[in-house]
């Protein structure tokens, strides 16, 4: 197996920074609020007293993984007989302390209400608001309007500005993993000969091969614990959770599988020895009707 690391573009946040301005541009401007802009700056002093006009800003102070939507489970993929292994992705969590500012406190509230009935009426961000070449991930973007994670008051003081209320918005996005493992194509069959040991040692008795395949239903997910029989020799085995099945020690030849699912489906198929596989699809079975 090996490992190869391939870094991906990622651009996500620059992305869901667009597309939240996009988001709330279009609807402020529905009800009456042009000309508001959205930015992202950290709400310092220094930069309130620059501000000429009403404006909302997003300002991202907290960046996490979201441990209770975490995953351990590495993804794979299988072509031509390679399987790709994929890390987990990162579930990220964003978190914004959303301000508005105007010159007058009724115009503040005003539009701070509004921007609170905008983010709290998408549980993700919309996909029309996202930008054509923005980052895959941003179409799994879920948003809540959360608690705070500190105490605003140390928030405003980290920051260097004026306390002043604030609505803490969620962002949770996914980070896909640029590390995967190649494994190569599997091995099929496995050959043993049996020598005498009081012959010469080119005498061969007995060729055995290893045979191996799937059991698979009509749409192609796997069966577990599908029943496998080889009907020549009696022999019999059952799939795994990937619906894979593996005989040992075989003779060279044709043989004839049958395989039973737990529900009572049936598949059979003929297999050639060594070299052969034999995939199996067990079909849902068809309801008698009376007439």
């Amino acid at each position: 197996m090996a490992r190869v690391v391939d870094v991906p573009l990622n651009t996500a946040i620059a992305d869901l920074d667009e597309a939240l301005r996009t988001l709330l541009k279009r609807e402020l401007d529905k009800h009456g609020f042009e000309g508001v802009e959205i930015g992202f700056d950290a709400p310092s002093k220094e930069w309130s007293g620059k501000l000429t006009g009403p404006t909302v800003d997003l300002f991202l102070y907290d960046m996490r993984e979201a441990l209770d939507r975490a995953t351990a489970t590495p993804s794979e993929r299988r072509s031509n007989g390679t399987s790709i292994v994929s890390d987990p992705p990162l579930q990220l969590e964003l978190t914004y302390a959303v301000t508005a500012w105007t010159k007058a406190v009724e115009d503040e509230h005003r539009l701070l209400s509004q921007v609170l009935a905008i983010l709290f009426s998408y549980s993700s961000v919309p996909s029309d608001v996202i930008a054509e070449n923005a980052s895959t991930t941003l179409a799994r973007a879920e948003t809540s309007v959360g608690r705070p994670r500190e105490e605003k008051a140390d928030f405003w003081t980290s920051v260097g500005g004026q306390y002043k209320a604030s609505i803490d918005y969620v962002v949770q996005i996914v980070i896909e993993s640029g590390a995967t493992f190649v494994r190569g194509p599997e091995v099929r069959t496995t050959t043993i000969r049996t020598l005498q040991t009081d012959g010469p040692r080119a005498a061969t008795l007995e060729e055995l091969h290893r045979m191996d395949g799937t059991v698979t239903d009509e749409d192609g997910a796997p069966l577990q614990g599908a029943w496998i029989a080889l009907t020549d020799s009696g022999r019999w085995a059952a799939t795994d959770q990937d619906g894979r099945f593996t005989f040992a020690r075989v003779p060279p030849g044709k043989h004839q599988v049958v395989a039973r699912t737990t529900d009572g489906r049936e598949a059979k198929g003929t297999v050639t020895v060594p070299g052969g596989r034999c995939d199996l699809v067990a079909a849902a079975r068809k309801r008698s009707t009376r007439t």
